[in-house]
């Protein structure tokens, strides 16, 4: 029944009470049996309209609580349908950045490709090759020396060859049209794992700037590992307890000192790729003579590394995408190869290195550090998504420490010339 079905009852109901009034209001006399059975007959019907009334109003109350239930369940369906929108959104934006990191990978890989096209024209270019397996890796090294010396040239600069005899290898040093007795910097810039010289020099083309800039750059490759990719070692384990790792130390600190014979440069710098990065950070820990700042595009260090316990303070830049899925910009607490239990697969995040790098210089790293400018670097990635953080003040005289985090970058990003001009710049102001 209907709330609006009770009005014509309840108006029943008052004209009987109406009537039972007047009646008794009208007789002074005793009432007559008739009216007494009128009477009672009225008070009957009011009984029942009100047992009828109590029921209705039962029936209100629980259509009240069913309205109320409703209510109570559809807010809850309200919650739910946000919290999906919630997640769908989140999800929606998981795609977008797989989405762009699948797109950086494409890029980069057409980078690859395309210095993959120029080896191989100079291999074409080459006749008489031997057929001797003992002389075929020598000129598959000589073709990646030629391939970064032609890069070299075509930007205007001097190339030199320096052999090393341990090695029994060449590396390429560019240098100035002009070099400044004493003054002239040297960065030493260093390939990833399975890169070499003339791929990273494609990928940071530092050797189209020695020439404007006035600085020389030497570009070494690292040992040729057992299936073909070539690899720096940053441990101090060598031979075959680091799996057919080689003193890089050594090497590297023999080659600087070969381009040192070529020219009496000043201040070293090293800058590193990934597993070139690693190997920029040791030979800091290593206290490399001359070198005055490293900086770091998503490499780090090992969690334990007694190797750079009492290291001198250099300055430090270290960049890192915060979509790293190579090299993880928090880094990895725990073996990554959980079947090879002596391989120090383990490393610290980005954060973590500019702490390090700071104590090491005096001061601390800040709390909540907060960026001092935004920077767009990554073509990859849309807008200003570089975030650089710096720790100068209260640091050791001349030493700077700073990050430049990438927002949304991943492990190759697509750096143009706006990032070539700041990481120079800064490189070469840490004098």
């Amino acid at each position: 029944m209907k709330i609006t079905d009770v009005r014509p009852l309840i108006s029943l109901a008052v004209c009987i009470l109406l009537a039972t009034t007047l009646l008794a209001c009208t007789s002074d006399n005793e009432p007559s049996s008739g009216t007494e059975a009128e009477i009672q007959s009225l008070q009957e019907s009011l009984q029942a309209l009100e047992d009828e009334n109590a029921e209705l109003r039962d029936e209100i109350a629980s259509l009240q609580q069913e309205q109320s239930n409703l209510i109570e369940d559809l807010e809850a369906a309200e919650m739910v349908i946000e919290a999906q929108d919630e997640r769908l959104t989140a999800l929606e934006e998981d795609l977008a950045l797989a989405e762009q990191f699948v797109d950086g990978l494409g890029n980069f890989f057409e980078g690859l490709e395309e210095a993959a096209a120029e080896l191989e024209k100079a291999l074409s270019d080459k006749e008489g090759w031997p057929t001797d397996k003992d002389e075929e890796e020598p000129l598959a090294a000589d073709t990646v020396l030629e391939m970064t010396a032609r890069l070299a040239r075509d930007a205007g600069g001097t190339v030199h060859y320096i052999d090393h005899a341990g090695r029994r290898n060449r590396s390429v040093l560019v240098t100035p049209a002009e070099i400044v007795d004493g003054q002239t910097p040297l960065i030493v810039s260093l390939h990833g794992f399975g890169g070499n010289s003339a791929n990273h020099a494609a990928y940071i083309p530092l050797h189209e700037r020695v020439s404007t800039d006035g600085f020389a750059l030497l570009l070494p490759n690292g040992i040729l590992g057992p299936l073909g990719n070539r690899f720096w070692n940053p441990t101090d384990e060598v031979g075959e307890a680091a799996k057919g790792g080689a003193d890089d130390v050594a090497y590297l600190t023999e080659l600087v000192a070969s381009a040192r014979e070529i020219a009496s440069f000043g201040h070293v710098y090293f800058f590193g790729y990934s597993n070139g990065g690693f190997m920029s950070y040791h030979m800091a820990c290593k206290g490399l003579p001359g070198l005055r700042a490293v900086a770091v595009l998503a490499g780090a260090s090992y969690l334990k590394d007694s190797a750079c316990d009492g290291a001198p303070p250099v300055s430090v830049l270290h960049i890192h995408g915060d979509q790293d899925v190579v090299i993880r910009f928090a880094g990895v607490q725990g073996k990554l190869d959980m079947k090879d239990t002596e391989a120090p697969t383990f490393y610290v995040g980005a954060e973590e290195m500019v702490t390090r790098w700071s104590q090491r210089a005096n001061c601390e790293w800040p709390q909540g550090a907060q960026p001092y400018a935004t920077h767009d670097f990554d073509q990859y990635v849309p807008g200003a998504e570089t975030q650089a953080f710096r720790q100068q003040s209260g640091c050791a005289e001349g030493i700077t420490i700073e990050l430049w985090k990438g927002v949304g970058s991943n492990h190759g990003p697509a750096y143009g010339d706006a990032f070539l001009d700041a990481l120079i710049l800064w490189l070469l102001t840490q004098d």
